[in-house]
């Protein structure tokens, strides 16, 4: 049923809680394919006092930095998993998370992403927002939203 899975990955622990629910699928639906994508936030320095602290060079090294940190991150992610019979690759993009995740999604005939969150809600939702449920909203394909460890009942 699920041939080409997309699993998107922001290098914390807590985003992998993913991993044992992508082993059962890889194992029962006839998984070809797995994708661990990461999205790096472009950094952009913000108001006229940043010019004297932080230069353009600066600026281009931070991003850099972050991409190679982040495909650093899924290389060894992609050696220490193995699902017999299943491709397993990863992708770094540069972009908004949740944007990103989605055209990925919809430009690779994605079937199927699995993807963690972090259970916020109240007022640390509303301030961070929230890529999975932006995912969940967007996305074309079924979304498997995986809850971290330790949630907590409530609204």
């Amino acid at each position: 049923m699920y041939k080409k899975v997309l699993v998107p990955l922001d290098g914390s622990e807590l985003a992998e809680c993913v991993l044992p629910h992508l082993e059962t699928i890889a194992g029962g639906c006839g998984l070809q394919n797995v994708t661990f994508f990461r999205v790096v936030k472009p950094f952009y320095p913000v108001g006229d006092s940043l010019g004297d602290t932080i230069s353009a060079a600066d600026v281009v090294s931070i991003n850099e930095d972050a991409v190679a940190s982040s495909e650093d991150y899924l290389k060894k992610l992609t050696e220490r998993v193995k699902y017999p019979g299943v491709k397993v690759r990863w992708e770094v993009v540069k972009g908004n998370e949740a944007e990103s995740i989605t055209e990925y999604a919809k430009n690779n005939e994605v079937d199927l992403i699995i993807i963690a969150t972090h259970g916020r809600s109240g007022v640390s939702r509303w301030v961070w927002g929230s890529v999975a449920d932006r995912v969940l909203r967007s996305a074309c394909v079924p979304v498997l939203i995986v809850r971290a460890p330790g949630c907590v009942p409530g609204f």
